[in-house]
């Protein structure tokens, strides 16, 4: 796919995933109409080779595969790619209602590691899933996205705040419930999305009982710069690892057994029953596989390729990088390499992803943390550890990760890609 039309696609998707659930529903339209079934994890799998499907679970974590068209899966293996579906943001209390001078505000939990001071002053939405009861007594569950800013956080003028910009400490409790609007009464958060589930067409809503909700920026997915050379969204970190694994997967020619994992639940832990440290991965592969032995050696014959954005090398702040392992933007994808093992890569999986890199004509970056601070993680280790299959972890360089507007390259999405199908493809690795 050339660069313009899988940039035009990418920003598509972005605007049209605000949430995990708003991601996988995503994901799936988009397998859908590339020809994936959708199975249920509660009913019995008819499986034909070189067919592709796909599972959701909790609506926000998705494994789509392409059956081989080699009976002998266990010898071959099998191409996995993983990503997260879920990113740093803000979400809506149970019972958040506020009426402070007059003003309707919601409180918030912060969830994973938000970058909180762009959130100030942005015009906000609120997106998510909603479940609820009709007049029957029976339940459902909804997504929901008043798409149209409702909301914003203002910041305090610099007239009452004279040290702003010298030192500020946001308190999360205090700082940060979002304005909605004035009132003189607390209205009942739950009736307002009861009218509007209602008004946006959905039938029968008598109660709404529960919800899953997160604020977003309404300013949509961007190329910019003097020519074009970046792109600029929300949820870069780590939409853009589905968006690519996904592409690659449906263009990716019938061969060995090839997978597509996005797990919610990597910003706080990934331990949960849809997360990558929960057994959704395990139990799916043990029901394409069911014969222990098989599966065993399918594992050994198999590798992972865990996809999830590098740090770019800021020009601003250039010392934060070791001098030798500064990626920069639209340079290339980045192999991720750390002593510890908070990344999954050793010299093995990375020696192929170089060697299909430079058939593919892409070029390689490496990220090293400084050995002075602190790495973060990914699914790569996690998956690694609970499946035993070796790991490549690997990501596009960007900037300002975990802010409400993050920064990537134009040219480096469509490069992962490059790489990620003839891996797909591969009958040996």
């Amino acid at each position: 796919m050339a660069q313009t039309e899988f940039n035009r696609e990418l920003i598509e998707f972005l605007d049209a995933s605000p949430t995990p659930w708003h991601a996988v529903s995503s994901l799936a339209i988009c397998l859908q109409a590339a020809g994936f079934v959708e199975l249920r994890e509660s009913q019995s799998w008819a499986l034909e080779p070189g067919r592709g499907y796909f599972i959701r679970r909790n609506g926000s974590s998705i494994i789509a595969w392409r059956q081989p068209l080699d009976s002998d899966i266990a010898s071959t293996g099998w191409r996995l790619v993983g990503a997260h579906t879920d990113s740093p943001c803000l979400r809506v209390k149970p019972q958040p209602e506020l009426v402070r001078k007059g003003y309707f505000q919601l409180g918030v939990e912060v969830y994973g590691g938000v970058l909180l001071n762009p959130w100030f002053d942005r015009d906000l939405s609120l997106a998510g899933r909603v479940s609820w009861r009709d007049d029957a007594g029976d339940l459902h569950s909804s997504l929901i996205d008043f798409e149209r800013p409702v909301a914003i956080i203002p910041s305090l003028a610099i007239h009452l705040d004279r040290e702003a910009n010298s030192s500020r400490n946001i308190n999360a409790q205090t700082f940060l419930p979002v304005v909605m609007g004035q009132a003189k009464q607390k209205p009942e958060f739950r009736e307002l999305l009861r009218e509007h589930l209602t008004n946006s067409g959905v039938e029968g809503v008598s109660r709404v009982l529960d919800y899953e909700l997160c604020f977003y920026d309404t300013q949509g997915a961007a190329e910019l710069g003097l020519n074009r050379e970046f792109i600029a969204s929300a949820r870069l970190d780590n939409l853009l690892s589905c968006f690519i694994g996904l592409q690659a997967l449906i263009d990716a020619d019938a061969g060995p057994g090839q997978v597509l994992v996005c797990n919610d639940h990597e910003e706080v832990g990934s331990m949960s029953a849809s997360g990558a440290q929960g057994p959704m991965l395990k139990q799916w592969l043990e029901r394409v596989m069911p014969e222990a032995d098989a599966r065993n050696r399918a594992l050994a014959a198999s590798m992972l390729i865990s996809a999830d954005n590098a740090h770019g090398v800021h020009p601003n702040f250039a010392d934060r990088h070791d001098d030798n392992h500064g990626p920069l933007l639209n340079a290339g994808p980045v192999i991720k390499t750390n002593a510890n093992q908070r990344y999954a890569s050793n010299s093995e999986t990375s020696a192929l992803f170089r060697h299909l890199a430079e058939e593919q004509g892409v070029e390689v970056q490496s990220f090293v943390v400084r050995t002075d601070m602190a790495c973060g993680s990914t699914i790569g280790p996690i998956t690694a550890a609970e499946l035993g299959v070796r790991t490549l972890d690997i990501g596009v360089p960007q900037f300002a990760m975990h802010s409400i507007r993050e920064l990537a390259g134009s040219g480096d999405a469509q490069a992962l890609y490059r790489v990620l199908v003839p891996f797909l493809e591969r009958e040996r690795v």
